[in-house]
């Protein structure tokens, strides 16, 4: 059986599309006034819990989106072990304080009720899938580790499909912003997330890791 999670055309297509959405996002840190933060209120611009929480999410998410989808690139993984845990617990802890500051800042999401409990949702999922992905590789249960390290992948990923879905809605289906994003919290996790298990249920856990077993921990 080979030792992969992810085709490697979808694992090439997930790191086109999210290296640049990574890229991108770090210009946030800039601190400069852009169009994200300068369409909230000033009573939110002055918070500084949605600050602090804000700044946290893009750094550390964006970090996530960065080096996750090489994770699953089974060449690299195999051969450098070492680096590839390393990276891992470097992208474990990225997601912990992402997902944390992401559920903090979900509150003062656009969208109303809809567009607030849908990015809450996907934080909370973020989260959990990490603790799971984490506490099984501890036991270095290796199968169960890389089916849910896909699954949050797919929930990193959310911050792409994003990117892709709201100029869809907007553009190409004509429909207002108001009425678009809430709907886009939940359309940019929700099919990724149906992928994932996908994907998991049908390899299950067909996995054989060359060497020592617990070398192959990420």
């Amino acid at each position: 059986m080979k030792n992969k999670i992810i085709s490697g055309g979808l694992v090439t297509a997930m790191i086109v599309f999210a290296v640049p959405i990574a890229l991108i996002s770090f210009r946030y840190l800039s601190f400069e006034p852009i169009e994200l933060i300068t369409a909230k209120t000033a009573q939110v611009q002055s918070n500084v819990f949605w600050l602090a929480g804000f700044y946290l999410h893009i750094t550390f998410g964006s970090i996530a989106i960065l080096i996750g989808g090489f994770q699953f690139i089974g060449k690299l993984r195999d051969r450098f072990a070492a680096i590839h845990r390393t990276v891992g617990k470097i992208y474990v802890a990225s997601v912990f304080i992402s997902a944390t500051a992401g559920l903090g800042i979900a509150i003062f999401a656009e969208g109303g009720i809809i567009g607030k409990s849908g990015f809450a949702a996907l934080a909370v999922l973020w989260f959990y899938s990490n603790v799971r992905a984490y506490t099984a590789i501890r036991r270095v249960d290796i199968a169960e580790h890389r089916s849910w390290m896909t699954r949050n992948y797919a929930l990193t990923f959310a911050a792409v499909t994003l990117r892709l879905w709201l100029p869809l809605c907007l553009a190409g289906f004509g429909m207002e912003f108001n009425t678009a994003y809430p709907i886009i919290a939940w359309l940019s996790w929700v099919p990724n997330i149906l992928v994932a298990e996908l994907i998991v249920r049908r390899i299950g856990r067909s996995v054989t890791v060359p060497g020592r077993p617990e070398q192959a921990t990420a």
